[in-house]
């Protein structure tokens, strides 16, 4: 008979043999500079049902891949406890089909590799035998888990060397632009407020990729096929002889009121107007398809970018570098105006013109077809006492509403009558724009909002609306107490 004892190691041992079996696929996959985890993550994201992904989203934050991977580990040591639990019969075929589903994994469009593969049948070999041989006592379990938390270290040292490697290779393309005079807007001295331009490093990151591809830049190159009369292949170096330099903000469509998921920088890219002037498309060619080197695609009508009414931009350059791999290195379409999600995709392999036949990646998993323009937006970084004398309010933040820009911006205290704030000069009508005021408030707790007017004359919505499936409204709030 066994006792609670035996059921309390034999628990811990299948764990510790589910942690060494992902370490083992996670560190052959390592070896050709792809994940195991990262390509269940992706299958996760591909497949799990919209409301799943808006609610880790929403709880993580920015957090969203660190909580994908720590899911895909915790998934892991669920199923090495589920099957442990298996008859030894019922065990070796759930194993065993565990180990196909896996490798299946690695055979998909979006995450085909065959160190995946073969990571994923060797992880599955390890858990079969693992779980036959249930480790003993503590000590064996210890054992086994301490195998594979080393097994991640050597797969994160393995990832560490081919990221520096890439970055040496980012680092040869050269400058992309440049900040010949960091831009002013008068509003430099205010403590806590945004920068004007963000810093590349503190740039949000929002994509259905875990970990970016790492392309060589001597190698890579866009071609643009389709409905044309003239195809093209063009390098890097091709691209950036026709690159200009603009503001502009970009926002994910996750970004609900106060989050910081929206980044303002310099970018230098090729307008898809010059472009398509130089392919010709086709009469029958309404949709411009972008697509990435693992075959994500995010579409955009070919007619307001070839006339320029949308200022469409193949972009290879943020605030005078090379695009970091997370944002897309070497190259990605953004269209100032459409939320990140429709604006277009990162890691450019093509650029195809088609009829409206052609379903996007995000078309498919439920959202709308159309385009979601980004809405008139404030937030409040900064509401603190001020400098200026004693028992005054500072409140100050920034603002945007692409492409025609921000008019104005107000704010209330505990709901009252609005009252407009000061703008700082705008860089751009596509960049945000920051801004402040300083305001008396009575002593004890009170709430403060602020709300965004475009040049077009939209009011920013104050009504509270998830992200899905139209993008987020509703006013940042923030509690002050004087």
């Amino acid at each position: 008979m066994r006792t609670n004892g035996d059921r309390r190691h034999g628990g811990l041992g299948a764990a510790a043999v589910g942690v060494a079996a992902l370490g083992v696929g996670e560190v052959i996959a390592a070896t050709r500079g792809d994940s195991l985890i990262d390509a269940i993550g992706r299958v996760l994201t591909d497949t799990v049902p919209v409301p799943v992904v808006e609610a880790t989203v929403a709880l993580s934050g920015r957090h969203d891949k660190p909580a994908v991977r720590i899911g895909v580990g915790a998934g892991a040591v669920a199923a090495a406890l589920g099957l442990g639990a298996l008859p030894e019969r019922a065990r070796t075929a759930a194993v065993a089909t565990f180990g196909a589903v896996a490798a299946a994994l690695g055979l998909r469009p979006a995450t085909r590799s065959a160190a995946t593969v073969a990571g994923a049948v060797a992880a599955a070999g390890v858990l079969g035998v693992g779980l036959s041989k249930r480790p003993r006592g503590l000590i064996g379990s210890l054992a086994w888990a301490g195998a594979g938390v080393g097994l991640f270290a050597a797969a994160r040292t393995l990832h560490r060397d081919l990221d520096r490697r890439q970055d040496e290779a980012i680092q040869k393309v050269g400058p992309m632009g440049g900040l010949a005079a960091v831009p002013q807007d008068g509003l430099e001295d205010e403590p806590g407020l945004s920068s004007l331009i963000t810093r590349n490093r503190s740039f949000y990151v929002a994509d259905v990729n875990l970990s970016p591809p790492r392309i060589d830049p001597t190698r890579w190159r866009l071609s643009v096929t389709g409905m044309v009369a003239h195809p093209l292949r063009l390098s890097l170096a091709e691209l950036v002889t026709d690159a200009v330099e603009f503001d502009a903000v970009m926002v994910c469509v996750h970004n609900r009121p106060g989050e910081r998921r929206a980044s303002n920088a310099r970018w230098f890219g090729v307008p898809l107007a010059r472009l398509l002037e130089h392919t010709i498309p086709e009469a029958g060619a309404t949709r411009l398809v972008t697509r990435a080197v693992d075959g994500y695609t995010i579409s955009l009508p070919v007619e307001p970018l070839r006339s320029g009414e949308w200022p469409g931009y193949l972009v290879v350059g943020v605030n005078g570098e090379p695009l970091a791999p997370e944002h897309g290195f070497p190259a990605r379409v953004f269209v100032p105006g459409l939320y990140g999600q429709y604006t277009g995709a990162k890691w450019l392999a093509e650029l195809q013109l088609t009829d409206d036949s052609h379903a996007d990646y995000w078309v498919r998993r439920g959202w709308p077809s159309d385009p979601i323009w980004i809405t008139p937006q404030a937030r409040i970084d900064v509401a603190a006492p001020g400098r200026a004398a004693a028992g005054t309010t500072t409140v100050a933040g920034v603002a945007w509403a692409p492409p025609d820009g921000v008019a104005g911006v107000e704010i209330r205290v505990d709901e009252g009558e609005w009252r407009s704030v000061d703008l700082g000069t705008e860089l751009a009508p596509a960049a945000w724009r920051r801004w402040h005021t300083t305001i008396e408030i009575p002593a004890g707790e009170h709430s403060v909002q602020a709300r965004a007017t475009g040049h077009s004359g939209e009011v920013q919505d104050g009504t509270r609306r998830a992200p899905f499936p139209t993008g987020p409204t509703g006013f940042h709030t923030v509690t002050v107490r004087v």
